[in-house]
């Protein structure tokens, strides 16, 4: 039987649109509603170290304000695991980050800093935390993900999805057959799989029919597809597409 696929639905950019005036409106907590209405499983929700856009009372609210998990994004420092530690989220993904960059550009490097990582884990888990490591597809770093006892990892999509949009559609093919040996790669080790970054209508349906993959996290694109038809439509065409490309969509498809 072919397994169901989650989707969890990413905010920070309703809270970048919300900063870019210093309002307090539009309010990540009511994006978030919407799209657990519009069926998503979860909500992504990044506080970065510069608070460039989610806001640790946003993480609060989130918490307190859903019905669907949190996955709490955060870099693997001091700072964020003790802010993990006292929301209890349902999840925490651990992401490199660098302040000058735009958007998370890479995996994290797990199996340079295992020794940290497994301290750094440990008490997250402990706690009851699910977590997960935002990785590339490298062999090597699934093993390490799977060393440290992190129960999920995220596989990053970016390239794929750049390479599509740029038309370079040999590299893309190849690129997305690397993460599909990942993905089958991480599930012989124990792991969850999931994936995410850069995903679009056009894009997603090849990721989705992966049959190790559980989880896809979406943002971007959901939140700017939002502006021309409203957050609920574009969720619910997601799901739509997700669901296709899995076999698991009902007769006669969503709304």
């Amino acid at each position: 039987m072919t397994r169901s696929l989650r989707l969890g639905v990413n905010i920070d950019h309703v809270a970048t649109l919300r900063n870019a005036r210093g309002t307090a409106y539009p309010e990540p907590l009511r994006a978030a509603r919407l799209a657990e209405d519009a069926g998503a499983d979860g909500i992504t929700a990044h506080l970065r170290e510069d608070r460039r856009h989610i806001r640790d009372t946003d993480i609060g609210a989130l918490k307190a304000g859903l019905k669907v998990p949190l996955n709490f994004e955060m870099a693997p420092t001091e700072e964020m695991q003790r802010i993990a530690l006292m929301i209890r989220p349902h999840a925490c993904c651990l992401v490199p980050e660098r302040r000058e960059e735009v958007t998370t550009e890479g995996g994290l490097d797990v199996a340079s800093d295992i020794v940290r990582l497994i301290g750094y884990v440990a008490p997250l888990r402990k706690a009851g935390i699910r977590v997960s490591l935002f990785i590339g597809h490298d062999p090597r770093q699934i093993e390490a993900a799977a060393q440290i006892g992190a129960a999920v990892v995220e596989l990053h999509t970016g390239r794929y999805c750049d390479l599509h949009a740029e038309g370079r559609f040999e590299e893309r093919d190849r690129e997305l057959a690397a993460l599909r040996a990942g993905a089958a790669y991480a599930q012989s080790h124990g792991l969850e799989v999931h994936a995410g970054h850069g995903l679009t209508y056009d894009t997603v349906g090849p990721i989705a029919a992966i049959p190790e993959i559980r989880e896809l996290n979406i943002g971007h694109f959901l939140i700017g597809e939002a502006l021309f038809v409203g957050l609920e439509r574009s969720v619910r065409r997601m799901r739509t597409l997700m669901d296709e490309a899995r076999g698991t969509a009902p007769a006669g498809g969503r709304a």
